[in-house]
């Protein structure tokens, strides 16, 4: 049973957890798309994308996200046999800023800071989540970026450099709760780090894994919300059962 109690601070996944970067991707990808007259849906396209994100992180761990998102592009183009002028590809990484918040982040994020700190942990450029976190409107207590870490998850040291910090702000290693929707990117790492992990399933009413890879082997969170607000709820009511 888990004592949501018991934790001091909470660190995030921010796209796909608290932006939707999937509605971001899928935009511009589909945008492009039609304008070569495909007519592939967002599922398939976001399918198509996956593993090119994945993996040009993995073979260049130091790029900036912005060309991390213009090189899986290309890759992407190239598997779906359509042209891409320097242009387009560009249009993806300009456009994380913009990536919209999920309806609850919010007003969930709100509730949950009155009994936590809030941590970024984000494969992403510093002034893109910089964008994102003036859209959420909340005040993080910590923010780590791929592009600071110099690796994007699900590589060790972006959790070892999360625990690492965990002293700047008066926590211990299991007082931290890390609250994501990615079991490949989040999960499966967080918990070979010896994390707590919340699963914001933000895809249960849908098949397939869309923007994110399959995390190809088991995993099990602690819990499993399919809203972040469902799992605020959660948090609320096990401190006032404590009141």
């Amino acid at each position: 049973m888990v004592d949501l109690t018991s934790y001091a601070a909470l660190s995030f996944d921010v796209y796909g957890t608290l932006i939707d970067w999937e509605a971001g991707i899928a935009k511009v990808l589909k945008e492009w798309a039609e304008r070569h007259g495909s007519d592939l849906d967002d599922e398939r396209l976001l399918l198509a994308y996956a593993d090119n994100e994945a993996a040009v992180e993995r073979e260049y761990p130091g790029l900036a996200y912005a060309e991390v998102l213009q090189a899986a592009f290309r890759r992407t183009a190239a598997d779906l046999d359509l042209p891409a002028a320097d242009e387009e590809l560009q249009e993806l990484g300009r456009s994380v800023p913009d990536w919209p918040a999920f309806a609850d982040t919010h007003e969930a994020l709100t509730r949950l800071k009155r009994h936590y700190r809030l941590i970024i942990l984000s494969n992403v450029h510093e002034q893109g989540v910089e964008g994102s976190i003036r859209r959420m409107d909340v005040e993080f207590d910590q923010v780590n970026t791929a592009q600071a870490i110099g690796s994007y998850k699900p590589a060790a040291r972006n959790f070892e450099v999360l625990l690492e910090r965990l002293g700047e702000l008066d926590v211990e290693r299991p007082q931290l709760l890390h609250v994501a929707q990615s079991l490949f990117h989040d999960h499966v790492p967080g918990k070979r780090a010896g994390l707590d992990t919340v699963w914001i399933n933000r895809r249960h009413d849908r098949p397939g894994w869309g923007a994110t890879p399959d995390p190809r082997v088991d995993v099990t969170p602690n819990l499993e919300f399919t809203s972040l607000a469902e799992f605020a709820d959660a948090v609320d009511a096990a401190f006032a059962a404590k009141a």
